[in-house]
């Protein structure tokens, strides 16, 4: 998978991306992963990449041309089916981020995400460049690189090979709408709290039960929208 990001603070990304599954995901060759700064293609000789929304308001609006013109010139370079590729607008009026929304992107081959900014982004991005808008939640952020960010992890995670173990992105949270089961390890008893005896049993069909009735007990508790869905 590739996977670019038009952004107006690339740094933001460094730490994040040379860091833990990422970087060995990026090492391994499993994804390759580039960020551009949008400002580079401005065809103002200032850099300007934003102006003020017309009809009045507060603050400033990121312009379509710098955008454009970053994502045309990465679509030239990259040849790939758009059946198997998502161009993406980090935007809070987006459809929610799910477990499900990273499932159904980390099929594609190519993400390109772009990150807004200020009082949002000129309407004709999301109109004739972007195939979605993807919110990460119900509040606002200062832009769009922490949303990138979550999502490239989300993704990335779910590729083939990327995690040691095949079976740990099957058993987590959100997979089957439900939250995890709750983990122990070492040792069985801490503070004189003990490990539930079913996990120390090695009976792996009463683990599995075990593990199935406190996943939906959680469920229910803390997030029952869940179980309705």
């Amino acid at each position: 998978m590739r996977i670019d990001v038009l952004t107006i603070f690339p740094s933001m990304f460094g730490s994040v991306l040379g860091e833990s599954i990422i970087k060995r995901a990026v090492s391994g060759g499993k994804v390759g992963i580039h960020v551009h700064d949008i400002r580079d293609y401005t065809a103002d000789k200032h850099h300007k990449v934003d102006d003020r929304p017309y009809g009045g308001g507060s603050g400033m609006v990121m312009a379509p041309q710098p955008i454009f013109s970053c994502c045309d010139e990465i679509l030239r370079k990259i040849k790939v089916a758009k059946s198997k590729r998502s161009i993406i607008l980090l935007s809070p009026r987006g459809r929610c981020f799910t477990q499900r929304s990273a499932a159904r992107l980390a099929k594609m081959k190519h993400l390109v995400l772009v990150c807004g900014h200020y009082e949002g982004v000129d309407e004709r991005v999301s109109r004739y460049l972007a195939d979605e808008e993807i919110s990460i939640g119900d509040y606002v952020l200062t832009g769009g690189e922490l949303p990138a960010m979550v999502v490239i992890d989300a993704v990335v995670r779910l590729l083939p090979g990327v995690l040691g173990n095949a079976s740990s992105a099957r058993n987590e949270s959100f997979q089957e709408q439900l939250l995890e089961y709750p983990q122990y390890t070492r040792p069985a008893v801490f503070l004189d709290k003990k490990v539930p005896p079913v996990l120390l049993s090695g009976d792996h069909k009463a683990i599995e039960a075990w593990r199935r009735k406190e996943s939906l007990k959680i469920t229910k508790k803390r997030r029952p929208d869940l179980l309705e869905g």
